[in-house]
């Protein structure tokens, strides 16, 4: 029986890594992301010394970096003529306002738009599966959002918490869309808060500790894995069980808006 294979991005730390090191033990051909090479491969290493998988790949690229992100792309596409599961996972938290290296808000450029415009372009690999699954990992964090069309890109004002959230609607946002967009194919998307779980970003982000990693890569297993998923599409989770999102998250114009806009951002045109 072919393995299924799952690319997860932000695998070298923390929730990613933790679901990588489960995913490998459950048998999946898992492909580690990191921002580079020496990174990914670090990983790769240690997941086959803790899991003895040698079904273990490395993609590397740099999320503030939309040219590396494509690159990330056609490297995998090279590799690879289908991926099972996508789990979109890379995420950071900024203190002080920064931009990308195309002129973004770094955390609204790393947590969504470098996301929304992988999956696009690995759209193809996932349409090879019987059972293709995007997983979007957000956080409670998106229902305290307040969304501001003029202030995408902090061009207002700029708050930590505040471009985070926003970030994460964002990737809620994205997943309902993109789940609208998929009706009928073999692939779903859906999205999911983790818990709040003890990684750099809780310490960068909070300056506090919470649920050990492997808690936290408990959702994303389940979304990832769990058979009787297959037909659902378009859900938010907490703690493995379908939960309610911000109702703007539910709203069609605002999906639509926000996908259209990240299409203009990224260059992508559908």
């Amino acid at each position: 029986m072919k393995k299924r294979t799952v690319l997860i991005t932000g695998a070298t730390d923390g929730i990613g890594k933790q679901t990588a090191v489960e995913l490998a033990n459950k048998g999946f051909h898992v492909i580690v992301h990191g921002r580079s090479i020496e990174k990914a491969s670090f990983t790769l290493n240690d997941i086959r010394e803790l899991t003895g998988s040698e079904a273990l790949s490395i993609a590397f690229g740099d999320f503030s970096s939309l040219k590396e992100v494509h690159q990330l792309a056609e490297n995998i596409k090279a590799e690879f003529n289908c991926i099972d599961v996508l789990i979109n996972n890379a995420g950071l938290y900024m203190n002080q306002k920064n931009f990308s290296a195309d002129g973004f808000e770094m955390t609204f450029a790393v947590n969504h738009l470098a996301h929304f415009l992988l999956t696009n372009l690995l759209l193809d690999l996932l349409n090879q599966s019987d059972d293709g699954r995007i997983v979007n990992v957000s956080s409670i964090a998106h229902q305290n959002s307040k969304l501001d069309w003029e202030n995408l890109n902090a061009e207002k004002s700029f708050s930590p918490y505040g471009t985070y959230s926003l970030s994460k609607l964002a990737n809620v946002l994205f997943s309902n869309e993109l789940a609208n967009r998929l009706s009928g194919t073999n692939i779903k998307s859906n999205s999911l808060h983790p818990g709040v779980i003890t990684t750099k970003l809780l310490r960068a982000g909070f300056n506090m500790t919470g649920s050990s990693v492997k808690k936290g890569a408990e959702t994303s297993l389940y979304v990832a894995s769990s058979a009787e998923l297959k037909s659902t599409n378009g859900k938010y989770f907490v703690d493995c069980k379908i939960s309610d999102v911000n109702p703007i998250a539910e709203n069609k114009d605002v999906m639509k808006k926000l996908w259209d806009l990240s299409e203009e951002m990224t260059g992508l045109k559908t």
